[in-house]
C-alpha cells in the first residue's frame, strides 16, 4: 500500500503527466455529458430503451457508445463511424498500391491518410444516421417523436448525429494529442465501463434474494472474473522472441552494432478485429427472422448461449484471426528491414529464407492465439448458461473485455514511461508493462 501511495505521489508531482491526466478526464466528462442529451424532436419521457434488442450488432454499437445508442442521444453513433472508416483505410493501405505508397511517405503520408479517414467518416456517419432515423420509427421510439416536429425530424436528426460523431472524433484526437493514451480507444473503453455499475448491481440483485448461497455464488463469479482478466492480460502481452544479431561495424576507433536483440512476435497480433468481424457475420442470419422458414436459424444465431452459436462463432474467430493476421503481417518486409540494417537471425540466411522463417514462426503462434481468442469470445455465452445475468456476462469475455483490458494496459504503459523518463520507479516492482505495438484506433 505504501508503494502504491508513493507511486501516486510521483505521478501527481510530474506537471506534464498531471496535465495530461486532467485534460483526459475533462474531455471524457464532456463526452459522457453529451451521451445524456436526447435528440431534438424526441420526448425523453416516452423513450423505451428496453425495446432495443441487447444482442447483435446493435447491442455492440450501444456498448461502445456507453448506452447513448439506446437512449437516442445526440452522440448515439459515438466513435463507431470513425472506427469503421479507420478499418477501411487500414485495409486499403494493405491492398491498394497508391495508399501503400502514401503510408511509406512518413509523416506527410500519414497526414493525408488521416485526412481521407475524416472525409470517409463524414460519409459513413451520414449513412448510419439515416439508418438510425429509420430505427427510431420502430416501437419504443416512434411514440417519443413529437408530431409537430416529424416533418423535419429526418433532416435534423441526420445533421445532429453526423455533427455528434465529428465532435466525438475531435474529442478523441484531442485526447491523443493533449491527453493520455489513444483517444478513440479510451472513449470506447469509457462507454463500456459506463455499463459496469448497472450490470454489477443487476447481478447483485439477482443473487442476493436466493439466500446465503447466492452471496457465495456472487463472490465466486467475481473471483472467476478476476482470473479471466489475468489470463487475458497474458494473451495480450504474450510474445515469441526471435533472436536477431546485428553485424559489427568499425568506424575509426569506435564499434557500432554487434548487439544481440530480439524481434517480438505477438501471440495475438490481430487484436479484437476477428471477434468484431465474426460478430458482424453472425448477426446477418438474424435479419431473416421475418420469414417463417428461417425463424429457427435466426433464433439460433440470435442466442449467444446456444451451443451451435458458440461453435460456429468460435470457428469463425479462428478463421478471421488467420485472415486478418495474413493481411497486416508482412514477413517479407520485416526480412528486408533486417537486411537493410545489417541484421540477421542466427542460423538463417538473409532475404527470402528469413521471411520464410519469420512466417513459419508466426503461423505456429497464431494457432494457439486464435484458439484462445475464440475461447474469450464464447465465454459470455457460457457465463449466461451458468446463470449470470446477460449484462454482467458480457464482461466475462468478448469484445468489451478485450478492448477494456488492452486500453488499460496501453494507458498504464504510457504512465510508466513518463515515470521512468524522470528516473522514478515504474508501476511494477519487476518487469515493464507492455502495451500494444500499434496505437491506431483499429488496434482496439
Amino acid at each position: 500500500m505504501k508503494k502504491f501511495i508513493t507511486t501516486l505521489k510521483n505521478i501527481w508531482s510530474i506537471e506534464e503527466l498531471r496535465n495530461k491526466i486532467l485534460t483526459t478526464l475533462l474531455l471524457l466528462a464532456i463526452y459522457r455529458l453529451g451521451t445524456h442529451i436526447v435528440l431534438p424532436g424526441l420526448d425523453p419521457t416516452k423513450i423505451d430503451a428496453s425495446a432495443m434488442a441487447g444482442g447483435g450488432i446493435l447491442g455492440l454499437i450501444d456498448a461502445f457508445a456507453g448506452g447513448a445508442f439506446s437512449q437516442a442521444s445526440i452522440l448515439a453513433l459515438g466513435i463507431m463511424p470513425y472506427i469503421s472508416a479507420s478499418i477501411f483505410m487500414q485495409l486499403m493501405t494493405i491492398l491498394y498500391p497508391p495508399f501503400q505508397k502514401l503510408q511509406k511517405e512518413g509523416e506527410s503520408g500519414r497526414k493525408k491518410i488521416n485526412q481521407y479517414t475524416r472525409y470517409l467518416t463524414v460519409a459513413v456517419a451520414i449513412l448510419q444516421a439515416s439508418a438510425y432515423v429509420q430505427y427510431l420509427n420502430s416501437p419504443g421510439y416512434r411514440e417519443a417523436i413529437i408530431p409537430s416536429y416529424s416533418s423535419v425530424f429526418w433532416l435534423s436528426t441526420t445533421i445532429v448525429l453526423t455533427a455528434g460523431t465529428l465532435f466525438v472524433m475531435w474529442l478523441g484526437e484531442r485526447i491523443t494529442d493533449k491527453g493520455l493514451g489513444n483517444g478513440a480507444s479510451i472513449i470506447i473503453m469509457v462507454g463500456i465501463l459506463a455499463r459496469l455499475p448497472q450490470s454489477f448491481w443487476q447481478e447483485w440483485q439477482a443473487k442476493i434474494p436466493t439466500g446465503g448461497g447466492g452471496l457465495l455464488i456472487f463472490v465466486i463469479e467475481i473471483a472467476i472474473l478476476v482470473a479471466i482478466n489475468m489470463g487475458l492480460i497474458l494473451l495480450i502481452q504474450g510474445v515469441r522472441k526471435i533472436p536477431v544479431q546485428y553485424a559489427k561495424q568499425i568506424v575509426g576507433n569506435r564499434q557500432f552494432g554487434g548487439a544481440r536483440q530480439f524481434l517480438p512476435m505477438k501471440v495475438n497480433s490481430s487484436g479484437v478485429m476477428p471477434i468484431i468481424f465474426a460478430q458482424a457475420i453472425m448477426f446477418l442470419p438474424t435479419l431473416l427472422s421475418n420469414f417463417d422458414s428461417t425463424q429457427g436459424l435466426a433464433r439460433v444465431f440470435g442466442d449467444h448461449s446456444n451451443y451451435w452459436y458458440m461453435l460456429i462463432y468460435g470457428l469463425m474467430v479462428v478463421g478471421f484471426t488467420f485472415l486478418y493476421t495474413a493481411l497486416i503481417f508482412n514477413p517479407k518486409q520485416i526480412a528486408d528491414d533486417l537486411k537493410r540494417n545489417n541484421g540477421f537471425i542466427p542460423g538463417v540466411k538473409p532475404g527470402q529464407p528469413t521471411a520464410d522463417y519469420i512466417g513459419s514462426v508466426m503461423d505456429k503462434i497464431t494457432l494457439p492465439g486464435a484458439i484462445l481468442l475464440a475461447v474469450v469470445g464464447i465465454l459470455p455465452g457460457f457465463a449466461q448458461r451458468l446463470g449470470v445475468q446477460p449484462g454482467f456476462s458480457s464482461f466475462y469475455g468478448g469484445t468489451s473485455l478485450l478492448i477494456m483490458v488492452a486500453v488499460i494496459l496501453d494507458t498504464l504503459q504510457q504512465i510508466e514511461t513518463q515515470l521512468l523518463m524522470r528516473q522514478y520507479d515504474g508501476l511494477m516492482k519487476s518487469g515493464r508493462i507492455q502495451g500494444r505495438q500499434s496505437v491506431s484506433p483499429v488496434s482496439i
